[in-house]
């Protein structure tokens, strides 16, 4: 991963040194981030009057082997600085009829690159610790509740102690207060990273618990407040947050928890199939 600080002084550099053409191109990318780091090659190149192989070649002057890795430098770079406005202005290149290509394959890419960057070492040691902690807390607010109902509704089935923690009529230190070193608290946030989630890790880690981030990479300010920290690419196609890699990454750390508590699972399974059976929670036949 290129310096980010590095990145901005080249780009404010390259006026002495770069192409009329690839000036432009550093002009356009520096008074309109918020558009240019999510075009491809072509529309850039396009909007700032050159050709697909100007743009391709610019990147290359900048040191980089290709113009997808100056894009991903460049999102790491802007991606929580993004307001709702400037998310919501990225759909205006998106025609109605490519909605659902552009939106499917957008999860796609970001499962896949989440699949070749992940950190399997890292990954199973944010398995050690949650199937060895005392109690679990699971945090995420705004748009990354979704995915922390998720893993603790899951987690439930194979811990006892498992609080998930959420914003509502107790406060959020209130519900963490208790928290301490035979602990694990998960903490999921991605751009725009809630500071309230970034509090909650920081406290849990001062308290000496073990805390494992799930976020968007290794620019996110999660990595500060994390004894482990995994990550899923959530690159936008439009000011909706793409959690298909992360919800992935969560279905993948609770199978593993899973296979660690194997037999303990298995039990409960079994109790719970009377239970439900019994009370009629699922559907068993067609109604007629």
């Amino acid at each position: 991963m290129q310096d980010m600080q590095d990145l901005i002084h080249r780009l404010n550099q390259t006026g002495k040194r770069l192409s009329k053409g690839h000036r432009r191109i550093a002009e356009y990318i520096m008074q309109h981030y918020d558009k240019a780091v999510f075009m491809t090659a072509s529309s850039l190149g396009t909007r700032v009057g050159v050709s697909e192989s100007t743009v391709v070649r610019f990147a290359a002057a900048l040191g980089y082997e290709g113009y997808p890795q100056l894009q991903r430098a460049l999102q790491e770079l802007v991606r929580h600085r993004l307001t709702a406005v400037q998310r919501f202005e990225m759909t205006s290149d998106i025609s109605q009829s490519q909605v659902l290509q552009t939106v499917f394959k957008a999860d796609m890419h970001n499962i896949q690159s989440t699949i070749e960057e992940i950190d399997v070492q890292r990954f199973d040691s944010a398995v050690e610790r949650i199937v060895s902690a005392r109690s679990i807390y699971v945090m995420g607010v705004r748009s990354a509740a979704p995915l922390a109902q998720f893993l603790g509704y899951y987690l439930h089935f194979a811990f006892e102690n498992i609080h998930i923690v959420s914003e509502g009529s107790i406060d959020v230190f209130e519900q963490i207060s208790r928290v301490g070193a035979k602990d694990v608290l998960i903490g999921i946030s991605f751009p725009r990273y809630s500071t309230r989630t970034l509090d909650a890790m920081d406290f849990a880690l001062s308290r000496g618990t073990q805390v494992i981030g799930i976020t968007d990479g290794p620019m996110s300010p999660l990595m500060e407040v994390s004894t482990e920290c995994l990550t899923a690419r959530t690159d936008m196609a439009s000011f909706v947050d793409s959690l298909a890699a992360p919800l992935s990454l969560i279905n993948a750390l609770i199978v593993a928890v899973g296979l660690r508590r194997r037999e303990e699972l298995a039990e409960h399974f079994r109790q719970l199939e009377e239970i439900w059976q019994r009370n009629n929670t699922y559907l068993e036949r067609e109604r007629t």
